[in-house]
């Protein structure tokens, strides 16, 4: 493999990212659905060129969105989890034990989306009451949103698999041979 495809693999995958992202703020419902998406562009990356590159990626559509994506908390998800964990993804399959994998994953997770709530509130000046204010649950808001979230997350999870095994039987073919070139 070309070193100078792997590096225009990487420009490609980081313009597109970020492109995505600033879609976001045609459709600003999708402020979770869009940073997931970006972060599955980096999978031709971790399966062609290594963690260090799709890190790499991943740190410059970080930068990039911070500065130009409108939306700062989309931009802030991206970073705080669905930007990494596609490329963390391969490293979390490798623990041999369901349980434990699983519980690392959500670990991560929840350390993210709780992460996110809090600079949310306190950098963005998002209003807590966003949190905190379900009309059909009351004062347990921001449980009943953590744990809807970790069902959003696992469906997440089963579908980013899914990507990962759709890449590998269709798609891995086209990219190695534009790497070849």
């Amino acid at each position: 493999m070309k070193k100078s495809g792997i590096l225009a693999l990487c420009g490609v995958t980081t313009a597109l990212s970020v492109v995505l992202m600033l879609f976001e703020g045609l459709v600003s419902i999708a402020s979770i659905a869009i940073p997931a998406l970006a972060g599955c562009l980096l999978i031709p990356i971790v399966a062609e060129a290594g963690i260090g590159y799709a890190l790499g990626a991943y740190g410059a559509t970080g930068l990039l969105s911070l500065l130009l994506v409108p939306d700062r908390e989309a931009a802030l998800i991206y970073l705080l989890f669905f930007g990494y964990y596609p490329v963390l993804f391969a490293v979390l399959s490798k623990i041999r034990q369901p349980a434990l994998r699983w519980i690392t994953k959500l670990a991560l997770f929840n350390g993210a989306a709780v992460l996110e709530a809090v600079l949310a509130i306190s950098l963005l000046g998002v209003s807590p009451q966003e949190f905190t204010q379900l009309p059909f649950v009351g004062a347990y808001g921001p449980a009943v949103l953590l744990g809807l979230a970790n069902v959003v997350f696992i469906l997440y999870d089963f579908a980013l698999a899914g990507l990962i095994t759709q890449y590998y039987q269709r798609f891995r073919r086209i990219v190695k041979r534009f790497l070849q070139r």
